[in-house]
């Protein structure tokens, strides 16, 4: 039995070198117009880059199936990334999922330059589970500190991906000078000194016997 791959390229041979009807590869196959569709756009909705590397086996069906969510224009890049780095077909289908969403070419640099870092920011969501070996001020202190984790993480990653994109215009005038004068007073910059010091003397005390 042939399979997903082979009858994708039987349907595209049939569609586009013998002209057939979608409808009529259909009926002589058995199957429903949506079955043929779907094997055909595997193959049709592909660039002819991608097109080779999944005829000479150096793309999986899966990845090409992924590949055919993006537009035309964004599947070498993808499909480049995913070589370059070593991609699984999860990691591939989340890196298309992130250049799905990306409204600028920076947000889209930045995918296909660091995919697994930009998944990583995408999925960053930390919630503290109560660990019964810690006190209440010990699970409290546990709470605050990923909090503070995923509040910066989010952070870098609304600046870095999404934030200009998100911002409306009246939004700009009123949040600038809020940024500007964080940035200016190194007001930022301090409070980060302040608590790397903070959490030092707190590492020391809690190393002491």
């Amino acid at each position: 039995m042939p399979n997903e791959l082979e009858e994708s390229w039987i349907i595209y041979a049939l569609v586009h070198d013998d002209g057939l009807p979608q409808v009529e590869v259909a009926q002589m196959l058995g199957r429903h117009k949506s079955w043929v569709n779907r094997r055909l756009a595997l193959i049709e909705r592909l660039t002819d880059e991608a097109r080779d590397a999944l005829r000479f086996g150096l793309l999986t069906p899966t990845q090409a199936h992924q590949l055919t969510q993006l537009q035309r224009c964004n599947q070498n890049a993808a499909m480049r990334c995913a070589s370059e780095h070593a991609l699984t077909s999860r990691e591939l289908s989340e890196t298309v999922k992130l250049l799905q969403s990306a409204s600028t070419q920076e947000q889209t640099r930045f995918v296909l330059e660091k995919p697994r870092e930009a998944i990583r920011q995408s999925q960053d969501n930390y919630v503290h589970h109560w660990n019964p070996r810690l006190s209440t001020s010990g699970n409290q202190a546990a709470k605050r500190l990923g909090f503070l984790l995923d509040a910066a993480t989010k952070m870098k990653h609304w600046l870095r991906l999404s934030g200009r994109s998100e911002l409306g215009a009246c939004d700009r005038p009123i949040l600038l000078p809020s940024f500007v004068n964080c940035r200016a007073s190194s007001k930022l910059q301090n409070e980060t000194s302040l608590l790397d010091e903070a959490t030092t003397d707190f590492i020391k005390e809690l190393q002491q016997p």
